[in-house]
């Protein structure tokens, strides 16, 4: 747990939905064994390792609840570790994790459960820029050139030094993201990541540079480079 001394204004729950049907990869890889081991469990060690992380709230399946509680067992218990079900959008999973959350949390860090490389660093890092802004997210400037297609034809050429890939964690402060989770359902409104449910409702996110090795597997091909970036890092 966090130590005593520790400012309360740092405290964070973890939220990671789990609850994806795996529909492009053709299973549920968050439960897919990478090395021996789940890649949920991989996703999870650095926020167990992490001083600015209080409890984590992993959602998933409701079918797969009770299974999912038993994994997580296998996993150092520095923190405590809640299971709870998803619902139909990312939104709606994340919503449900957030309300499970104790009031010790005053921010959420919101992490894929598909991307097994998260470090301690980025989730510390985007819960510290909660002090500033709004929220933070991981992101990665643009490399390539980007161009805005219509009906296959390049309608502009965007400066890219302005582009950044979104990646996750996010991390926001609870009250805010709670007002946007509540704002996008009565809007009926689904976003892409939890940074524009905030961006939508005038609060400002602020971005922490990241790396290319913190990918989300998606496709089968990505889990091969996922086993080769373990391979690289671990041998």
């Amino acid at each position: 747990m966090i130590s005593k001394g520790k400012s309360k204004i740092l405290l964070a729950g973890a939220v990671i939905p789990a609850a994806g049907k795996g529909s492009r990869f053709g299973e549920k890889k968050q439960f897919k064994l990478l090395k021996g081991a789940p890649l949920l469990n991989h996703v999870l060690m650095p926020f167990l390792q992490s001083d600015l992380i209080y409890e984590i709230v992993v959602v998933v399946p409701e079918e797969q609840v009770q299974q999912i509680e038993r994994q997580v067992r296998s996993t150092p218990e520095t923190k405590n570790i809640r299971v709870v079900p998803g619902g139909e959008r990312r939104q709606d999973s994340v919503s449900n994790g957030v309300k499970v959350l104790s009031n010790q949390c005053k921010m959420v860090c919101i992490h894929d459960a598909v991307r097994p490389f998260v470090t301690k660093d980025m989730i510390n890092d985007t819960i510290k820029g909660c002090g500033k802004y709004d929220g933070a997210i991981i992101a990665t400037q643009a490399q390539d050139t980007i161009k805005r297609v219509q009906n296959l034809r390049i309608k502009e050429t965007i400066n890219r030094s302005e582009i950044w890939q979104a990646q996750t964690p996010q991390s926001f402060q609870r009250e805010k993201l709670k007002e946007a989770l509540e704002s996008a359902d009565r809007d009926g409104v689904t976003g892409s990541d939890e940074a524009f449910l905030l961006e939508r409702i005038g609060y400002y996110v602020s971005v922490v540079e990241g790396t290319s090795d913190n990918i989300k597997i998606t496709t089968p091909e990505d889990w091969f480079v996922a086993e080769a970036i373990w391979e690289e890092r671990y041998g």
